[in-house]
């Protein structure tokens, strides 16, 4: 069903009534924390009648930020469950409510509309792709550290991301892991199935959006961020040692992994759309760039005294004297988007930037941005623990901090030379487009630590400050 303020279920609107408060308290919800969100609902279906009842919901959420589109599956139960109460909404008529992906009950009859013989409710569309091993009847676990998702896990054979925060079209992540899928590509955790949600607008427009996708759950990876990390600690820990004599070196994963990301690359630009930029669309992104800056100066001002200088590297590419080809790739890269498995590196989350319109995400972009992006992350991964462990005021500070270049230099280094062994492209030769990217990443570094975690913020700036002498 669609509606308006009410769906015409009695219980369901009480239910309903409740998620004004609850919402802006979900660590996903990108909206307001503070103030009145107010509630209206797109689309409700009903998935099962059983014990616990499992709605699901599309609402428009309206706060002081704006408005977006939030997905919320709500379980009902006629009584309290203990274990759920830190998913618990409230009561109503009905019985107790609570969000239904961490009801492993829920979840489960969830799970079974991926059998092609049930029929989904009016509204929900599952797609299942050929061969996909879908763990029927499992129960499932919610996975930590995902903040603007939801992550299952159905034993150890399939993973469940469910997107909380949605907008019609269709999500790049669900778009090419189902072409890497299809294509072959062993560099991704393989695409299940996915499922979509369709609603009509007050003018009887139909949308569609992209709500979730089921893929292998990679149970032995380990995340590249701890991998990366655990290869710094061991630096700081061996005294005068050089990052290449260190027993936990991580160049030869940096190099594997720059291997990956080209052979990634190569396929992307084999099964989806490639272009070049147009002289108007390379001087967009240099002014998208400057307008970056612009902004960041006022909220970081000590990037004023250096954005003069920063500029220079964007305005480089104004006297390019090669095109910029551009095709689909990751969009927002870092060591965190990366796993450690047995068999090798798997690259995840094709979400791109998700503070940009879907629309803008999946548009065509030089896989310069992507090399840029991790090597941001590795300078992170270098100088993490400046900020944890070794203040200024540690005597120790200065030469960790010259042992922090090194160890990121020499990762780069590594996984530039992988990127070229696999790729037709050769970083070197785009050395100015690279630098004037990680910039451009370094700038909206900033602003993010500045905002929410400024005791981070030495990280990104230590950076400009060097690309900016």
């Amino acid at each position: 069903m669609t509606g308006d303020a009410v769906t015409g279920d009695a219980g369901l609107d009480e239910a309903v009534a409740l998620l004004g408060p609850w919402l802006p308290q979900q660590h996903w919800f990108t909206g307001a924390r503070t103030g009145q969100v107010g509630v209206r609902v797109v689309s409700a279906s009903l998935l099962s009648d059983a014990e616990p009842r499992l709605w699901h919901l599309i609402v428009e959420a309206t706060h002081d930020d704006g408005t977006g589109l939030v997905q919320v599956p709500l379980s009902v139960r006629p009584e309290r469950a203990d274990r759920l109460d830190h998913v618990h909404l409230g009561l109503t008529s009905d019985g107790h409510v609570y969000d239904a992906l961490h009801d492993k009950d829920a979840t489960t009859a969830l799970l079974s509309y991926f059998d092609t013989g049930t029929q989904a409710p009016e509204g929900l569309t599952f797609h299942v792709e050929p061969g996909a091993k879908i763990p029927f009847g499992e129960r499932s676990l919610v996975l930590p550290g995902e903040h603007q998702n939801t992550n299952l896990a159905y034993g150890d054979v399939a993973r469940l991301k469910v997107f909380r925060m949605i907008e019609p079209g269709l999500n790049p992540d669900v778009e090419l892991h189902e072409a890497l899928t299809a294509a072959g590509c062993d560099l991704i955790a393989p695409l299940f199935g996915r499922i979509d949600g369709q609603w009509r607008d007050g003018s009887g427009t139909t949308h569609t959006a992209s709500l979730a996708m089921l893929q292998e759950y990679l149970t032995t990876a380990s995340d590249g961020w701890a991998v990366a990390t655990a290869s710094v600690r061991d630096l700081y820990a061996e005294g005068d040692l050089h990052a290449n004599e260190v027993g936990g070196d991580f160049a030869g994963e940096s190099y594997r992994l720059g291997m990956a990301t080209a052979r990634v690359h190569e396929t992307l630009a084999e099964i989806k759309e490639t272009s070049t930029l147009t002289p108007a669309e390379v001087a967009g992104l240099i002014g998208a760039m400057h307008e970056r800056l612009d902004t960041a100066v006022g909220v970081v001002p000590e990037l004023e005294p250096m954005a003069a200088q920063l500029r220079v590297h964007y305005d480089t590419l104004h006297d390019r004297q090669r095109a910029i080809p551009a095709q689909r790739i990751h969009g927002s890269y870092h060591l965190g988007q990366v796993l450690r498995t047995v068999h090798g590196w798997k690259l995840i989350d094709f979400e791109g930037q998700r503070e940009l319109p879907l629309a803008q995400r999946g548009l065509p972009r030089s896989p310069m941005r992507d090399i840029a992006g991790m090597l941001r992350s590795f300078d992170y991964a270098a100088q993490h623990l400046l900020v944890t462990d070794h203040p200024p005021e540690d005597p120790a500070h200065d030469q960790i901090v010259y042992r922090a270049r090194e160890w990121a230099q020499r990762n780069s280094d590594s996984f530039c030379a992988g990127y070229r062994a696999a790729s037709q492209t050769d970083p070197d030769d785009e050395v100015e487009l690279i630098r004037a990217l990680e910039v451009d990443i370094a700038v909206v570094e900033a602003v993010f630590e500045a905002r929410h975690r400024p005791s981070w913020l030495p990280i990104p700036l230590s950076a400009l400050e060097r690309f900016a002498g």
